[in-house]
């Protein structure tokens, strides 16, 4: 009887996988705010315990979080909250400024096709129209001063252009990076987030009207703006 059940626990579901979703974005919300610190164990039985699931949909998530790097797995250590990304954030922030240009240079040379009729693309237009959907919830978010709520818009805009490249090696790369940037921005939202929201716009025009030189160089600006922002703040709580 056990052997059966220990048989079933290891084959997941497609509710444990919607699960595994739903709880990874818990975790990590939990992380970049503080609630595991860096270094601290994440072990399985205690987070189904906190987060109420069975361990299945919390293994899958961490398994998910560490390929965002906000997790690390160690053998006969378990699971454990990755450290701080400020240690690496110059290095983050470089890979960003390449990697985020690259993509908007190539989600506005796929713009232009589009608005030349050469390869209608259905997906194209999906992501592009939730990309406003994502402009005016960060608006809504500004308004209000909800700050915490809007790393992960931060997030879900810049991964909607890589989406928009049409290139599966620059969303795999970002999602590599994903926890750390996201958790970067973090630190500094209040202060960065009014300021880099609005360029967001300036991004997505660009693209839109096919400007691929344009695009990358608003993009790198936007980037080196956060880490030159970044850097400020962590500066001034050093003195």
């Amino acid at each position: 009887m056990s052997g059966s059940a220990s048989a079933h626990e290891s084959a997941p579901t497609a509710s444990s996988t919607s699960s595994s979703v739903s709880v990874g974005a818990q975790i990590r919300f939990d992380i970049i705010r503080g609630v595991h610190p860096p270094g601290g164990k994440l072990r399985e039985a205690a987070l189904a315990t906190q987060y109420a699931v069975s361990r299945i949909p919390i293994r899958e998530a961490l398994r998910s979080l560490e390929a965002e790097g906000l997790v690390e797995s160690r053998p006969y250590s378990g699971s454990m909250v990755a450290p701080s990304p400020t240690e690496d954030a110059e290095d983050l922030f470089e890979i960003r400024i390449v990697l985020e240009s690259a993509t908007a240079k190539r989600a506005a040379k796929r713009a232009g096709q589009q608005s030349n009729g050469e390869a209608p693309d259905e997906r194209w237009r999906t992501i592009r129209k939730e990309i406003n959907e994502i402009l005016a919830a960060g608006d809504i978010v500004i308004g209000q001063e909800r700050y915490e709520d809007l790393a992960v818009l931060n997030m879900r805009f810049h991964f909607a252009i890589a989406e928009l490249s049409g290139s599966l090696s620059f969303v795999s790369l970002l999602r590599q990076i994903s926890g750390k940037i996201e958790w970067l921005y973090s630190l500094n939202v209040t202060r960065r987030g009014p300021q880099a929201w609005p360029e967001h716009r300036d991004i997505i025009a660009a693209i839109d009207a096919g400007q691929e030189a344009k695009a990358a160089e608003v993009m790198g600006q936007h980037v080196r703006r956060s880490r030159d922002s970044y850097f400020a703040m962590m500066a001034e709580k050093a003195t």
